[in-house]
């Protein structure tokens, strides 16, 4: 367990990524950072994701200066591009149909740091996921929940129908949902060892 007297941040928007930090039973508070989060041609997605991380955690650094500041993105990359959230209902139909049936990559970059002793990781996971082979109409009525609006890749593994999308993934589950908790909470013990 994380056993410290030290706030904890997560500066995030995700429902998802507050949920899952939840569940390690840790105390702390969520803020909320606008950002553009830029892709660019080229950059390999580990690389993407961790600069995006640390981009907001430099945002993040605006409001919060004591205690452990935790900050992440996620991406889904299929044949080496790099898919973001879906623009609109058209969009996701077209991400989606392209997911269908294939095999894909999701990152999650993340930021851990303590501002009590200046100790701070960045790292990475990564998970593969295979689809099934989707219908229209099953992408059209996942479409019309709103589910998949605010997702890399215009879907969730977890809590909706987008699960029953999912034929099986090879890596770490929570980083599909978007926060790798081992690998996050390992990051975490690090950064509270004091020397």
């Amino acid at each position: 367990m994380i056993d410290t007297n030290l706030p904890i941040y997560l500066a995030s928007k995700s429902p998802r990524r507050k949920k899952l930090l939840k569940q390690l039973g840790i105390k702390f508070k969520s803020i909320s950072i606008d950002l553009n989060e830029e892709i660019f041609d080229g950059e390999h997605p580990i690389q993407t994701v961790k600069r995006i991380a640390l981009h907001k955690f430099e945002h993040a650094l605006l409001r919060v200066n004591k205690g452990i500041l935790i900050t992440a993105d996620t991406i889904v990359v299929l044949n080496k591009k790099i898919i973001g959230k879906p623009k609109n209902k058209k969009d996701a139909f077209r991400i989606l149909r392209m997911l269908s049936n294939k095999k894909h990559v999701v990152y999650t970059g993340y930021v851990v740091a303590n501002l009590s002793n200046l100790k701070i990781i960045i790292n990475y996971e990564k998970t593969f996921v295979s689809f099934n082979k989707l219908t229209d109409k099953e992408i059209k009525d996942y479409i019309d929940s709103g589910s998949p609006m605010d997702k890399a890749g215009a879907y969730g593994i977890q809590d909706d129908f987008g699960a029953v999308f999912v034929k099986r993934i090879d890596g770490c589950y929570y980083n599909v949902v978007g926060l790798p908790l081992p690998k996050l909470y390992k990051s975490l013990m690090e950064i509270l060892w004091i020397d």
